[in-house]
């Protein structure tokens, strides 16, 4: 589908229909500085709270790369006061786990040997209520905007007195 959208020139489509952009490259293992993570490597097989802070900075790296080159470029939608995204989402811990939920379940369902129908599973189950939930007003991101980050205070709780 990418091959067809990249080459096909203004007469190979009807002139009331916009052009369709391509898909974002991401770029491989070959094309990559050995610094960088590899964005096709899958997120580990813990979930990232349960790492350690060295591990969960690695994932964190490579969670990233999938929002910056795949996730934001294909699903990413305007910003807006009932829509709020933070550019510095890893610095909001329900973010991140919520993305990173996204990640794990976008390379089980869309990976090799996944089902035909897994894509619009992911689509369906997965992105529709995280990023909803992630853009929700009253949401992690509330109070950042385009440029702007602020720190979200989580609500007080009382030590248990048993």
């Amino acid at each position: 589908m990418t091959h067809a959208v990249e080459h096909a020139g203004p007469a190979d489509r009807p002139t009331d229909e916009p052009a369709v952009p391509a898909a974002p490259h991401v770029p491989g293992p070959d094309t990559q500085d050995p610094q960088t993570p590899d964005p096709e490597a899958p997120p580990g097989t813990r979930f990232i709270l349960y790492l350690d802070d060295d591990e969960q900075d690695d994932e964190v790296a490579r969670l990233s790369t999938w929002v910056r080159h795949l996730l934001l470029p294909v699903y990413g939608r305007e910003t807006g006061s009932t829509s709020p995204w933070c550019p510095q989402w890893w610095e909001h811990p329900e973010a991140v786990a919520q993305l990173y939920g996204l990640w794990m379940a976008w390379t089980e369902l869309t990976g090799p040997g996944s089902p035909m129908t897994g894509p619009a599973n992911w689509h369906r189950d997965y992105l529709g209520p995280v990023m909803g939930s992630l853009r929700d007003p009253a949401g992690p991101f509330a109070g950042c905007k385009p440029g702007m980050h602020r720190d979200k205070e989580a609500p007080a709780a009382e030590e248990y007195p048993g």
